[in-house]
């Protein structure tokens, strides 16, 4: 994981994009998860890399120590009083961190919903992430396809306190109703987002049901490790998978072939234009008024930090992809989004 995210992070730094015109080295952006996760580990080397390349007071990631709201917003009270003023969070509650984010911005801090979005209405700029919705339908289309167009299709997916759970979960029941009735959704597996429970209800799982289904879909990190592992171990190829997000087993498996592709999402460029932005508002900068955004079920002001699909042909040279999507998204915020001085 940590070659990984080195290695992306090293062909995403400074050489890629240049330092911005109105930098103010008074920016401390605090990048803040719900909890600890491997989804978020590429925020600290995107704050890092911002920092330098922004030249920000400060950009850092601070991980509560435990899933739990509570914790999240002592956390984030606590960076408030230490100095920081610019805020990506991941909501540990869609409607529960409103509180804490209306106080950080009611003492001057701005903030930005990152990789999960606040229910509107919220005091948060906007949301940035991943369009989890679609590039769940996508990834069931991909699924659908490597299935041959008919079957049973296990999901195995994260937290039901994750705001973009019920999205996936929607996402994938869509795809499979478009195929009247050839695909079928027969399991729905949540709140494994953790090796204990992914390991214990996948294994069990496809112990007892291997034979009954034809492709699984996992849209939570932990569960497509574990899923990935589960097949390679039952060692039959005839269940197609697609997983998530660009974890060294899944990548592998992929190789392998035990997985057939995985959904791409950019948290690296999440937290590195996540950071950009916020210390060009900072600046002086706006959000401008005709500004593109998108709306999901909680927000009308959504920006998709970008999603790509990548099989066993480009799953060796998936970093390029990241690279890619990320001075996309730069480039994006800079074009449709921000009006500067």
């Amino acid at each position: 994981m940590k070659t990984i995210i080195k290695a992306a992070a090293g062909l995403l730094m400074g050489a890629v994009f240049a330092a911005p015109v109105f930098a103010d080295v008074k920016t401390k952006v605090a990048l803040v998860p719900g909890g600890p996760h491997p989804y978020f580990a590429a925020w600290e080397k995107a704050g890092a890399d911002a920092m330098k390349d922004f030249q920000l007071g400060a950009a850092d990631y601070k991980v509560p120590a435990k899933w739990e709201l509570a914790q999240q917003s002592q956390l984030l009270e606590s960076l408030l009083t230490q100095g920081y003023n610019s805020f990506l969070i991941f909501p540990g509650d869609a409607v529960g961190t409103t509180s804490v984010a209306q106080e950080l911005v009611d003492n001057g801090a701005n903030v930005i919903a990152t990789a999960g979005c606040l229910k509107d209405p919220s005091p948060a700029l906007f949301c940035l992430g991943t369009d989890t919705g679609n590039s769940a339908y996508l990834g069931a289309k991909e699924l659908i396809r490597a299935m041959g167009g008919k079957g049973r299709i296990a999901h195995f997916t994260g937290f039901l306190v994750d705001p973009n759970t019920q999205l996936r979960i929607d996402a994938v029941q869509k795809a499979a109703d478009e195929t009247n009735g050839a695909v079928k959704v027969v399991q729905v597996i949540a709140d494994i987002d953790a090796p204990q429970p992914a390991e214990e209800k996948i294994n069990a799982y496809l112990a007892a049901n291997a034979n009954n289904i034809d492709g699984i879909i996992t849209t939570a990190w932990v569960p497509a490790v574990v899923a990935a592992n589960s097949l390679r171990k039952i060692g039959d190829k005839r269940i197609k998978m697609v997983g998530i997000d660009h974890d060294e087993v899944v990548i592998k498996a992929i190789d392998d072939g035990f997985v057939d592709g995985t959904m791409l999402q950019n948290p690296y460029g999440q937290g590195y234009v996540g950071s950009y932005v916020l210390d060009k508002i900072r600046s002086g900068c706006k959000l401008k008024a005709d500004a593109p955004w998108k709306s999901n079920a909680l927000t009308t002001k959504f920006v998709d930090s970008g999603t790509v699909f990548a099989d066993a042909k480009a799953a060796p040279t998936y970093v390029n992809a990241m690279v890619g999507i990320t001075k996309d998204l730069k480039d994006k915020f800079d074009k449709d989004f921000l009006a500067c001085p």
